[in-house]
Parts: structure tokens; sequence; C-alpha cells
């Protein structure tokens, strides 16, 4: 059975109906299907697609319900003076662990912000049919504010330089230091020769700040576009020699950079840099989301 096939199946099976009729899914459960081993790591996915469920104008406590479960613990031990031993208590006590109940909706942004470099999360996208809602998704991010555009471009961009670096490794890119010289061409390119560092210190951020974190909207759809473009040059031509991968990047970066100055766009150098950054955005969001939560629990009548 080809493995998106199968990947369907395994999404269908964990599906639960409730006593109204209404379908969902358990976070724990999805977790596993999706290639999560820690569910640390799974949360960063959930608190990513809540941000883009309020994005997408949604209601994020509908959609991802935090609910508690139940899960037994090892049997527990006491001292056994006449075995003169450790004996079972008999007991088996629980612990209570949080776990969320989701929608079809919910499922689907969790694919969409997860680790594309796992296969199951990339059968997955091509099981919720990315394509068909990529009309629908322009026409939201051109009615989103300016905060909300960046969470949106920079949520974009952190999958697809997943994909870049994967194609990068392809092409015989193997180290740290290679890696940053490779992302550093395509940077010149589009920065009129500026590499990473330099950009940095043009916005005045110390060594610790990402400066994809520290940009605009307009300054994120431009990066994003030469990343998304030079993972895509680096598969269709097959390129295994890392040299030949930078001159590509550089390329890429030098066409978008064109296109800019061809519709009379400001260059992406002198675009003004943002107060707060993205992780800043991101956290006031889930601030929002999870306080709303938490208010809306202490609200409920006790009954």
């Amino acid at each position: 059975m080809p493995l998106e096939k199968w990947q369907a199946k395994k999404f269908e099976d964990i599906k639960h109906i409730d006593e109204y009729g209404h379908e969902y899914w358990l976070a724990r459960e999805l977790q596993e299907i999706l290639g999560y081993a820690q569910w640390r790591r799974f949360c960063d996915a959930i608190d990513r697609a809540m941000v883009s469920c309020k994005l997408n104008e949604q209601d994020p406590q509908y959609h991802f319900a935090g609910i508690g479960k139940m899960v037994d613990m090892p049997m527990g031990k006491r001292f056994d003076n006449d075995a003169r031993g450790f004996a079972d208590t008999g007991k088996t006590p629980q612990k209570e662990i949080p776990d969320y109940r989701l929608t079809r909706f919910a499922c689907y942004l969790i694919v969409m912000n997860g680790d594309p470099r796992k296969e199951p999360i990339a059968h997955g996208q091509v099981y919720f049919a990315v394509k068909t809602r990529q009309q629908e998704v322009q026409e939201l991010f051109e009615r989103l504010d300016e905060d909300s555009k960046r969470l949106y471009a920079r949520g974009d961009i952190k999958q697809k330089n997943m994909l870049l670096y994967e194609a990068a490794k392809r092409s015989g890119i193997s180290t740290t230091y290679e890696y940053a010289k490779f992302t550093d061409k395509g940077y010149m390119g589009l920065y009129n020769g500026m590499t990473a560092q330099d950009i940095a210190d043009k916005k005045g951020l110390s060594d610790n700040q990402e400066i994809l974190d520290y940009m605009g909207s307009a300054e994120l759809v431009a990066n994003l576009f030469r990343i998304t473009q030079t993972e895509e040059l680096l598969k269709k031509e097959n390129v295994t020699d890392k040299n030949t991968a930078g001159k590509m990047h550089y390329q890429v970066g030098r066409e978008v950079r064109g296109a800019i100055e061809r519709i009379g766009g400001t260059m992406p150098e002198e675009l003004p840099t943002p107060e707060i950054s993205i992780p800043e955005l991101q956290r006031e969001q889930i601030k929002t989301i999870k306080g709303k939560k938490k208010k809306e629990k202490i609200n409920e009548p006790i009954i």
C-alpha cells in the first residue's frame, strides 16, 4: 500500500465520534502517527497551529479543546516485613496528563505547522490537499494586519528553510560552516552583496537574534520566494556540488531583487526593522489564546 494511502488510513483510524455525531481526534494519538517522539516537540507544532487558527479567523478554543487524560503509572511498591523486601501494593496509581480534542481543521493546521522533513508530515500535507487552499490563503493574507502577516510569512519560512536545508545536504553541503556560506550566497544576491552578518549589523541585532525574526512582511515574503525557488531549482537540476548550489542560491537572490526593482518596490535592505520580534508576537498570541481558555475555565459554573 502506498505510504500516503497508509497514512490517510492511520489518520482515519484514530478518529473518534462523540455522542452528537461530531468527529474529533486526540492530540496524543495524532502525535504518534505524525512521528513525534516527544510531546514537548509536538506541543511546539500545536502552539504554531493555534496561532495559524487565529490568523485564519477561527476560534482556537473550539478547534483545540484542552482536556486531561488519566494514564496508569507503574504499580506502587511497599516494604513487606514478612517477605523482607518490597512488594506491589496492589494499586495502580494514575496521573493526569494534558491532551487536546482536535477538529479536522486543527489536525490540518498541525500538519501544516509540523516538520516537513518527517515523512508522515509530508504525506499528511498531501492528504489534506494543501494546494486546493492556496488561493484562499492568499486572500486571507491580504486581509491580515502587518503583525499577522509577519507571523504567517515567518511560519512558512520555517518550513521552507527545512526543505532548503535538505536540498543543500543533497548538494554536498555537510557542515554548519558550509551551510552558513550557502545561506550567505542567497542573502548576498537579494541584498546586493550583504551577508547575514551585514544585515544583522544594519538592523542593530545581537549575535543571538535571528535576522528573519526582525523583518517586516514585505522583506519576509521576498526571502520566502528566494528560499522556495532555490529549493525547487536544486531539486529540479539535481545539484550534487556545493559550489554550484551556492552559485544557484546567489542567482535566485539576484533574480528576486531584480523583480522587486522592476515593479518599483523598496529594496530589502532599505525596509524598516520592526520594533517587536516574531517570537515576541507569537508569545503574545499564545498568551492571549491560552489565557482566554484559562479564564473561561475559571468562569465555568459549578454544577
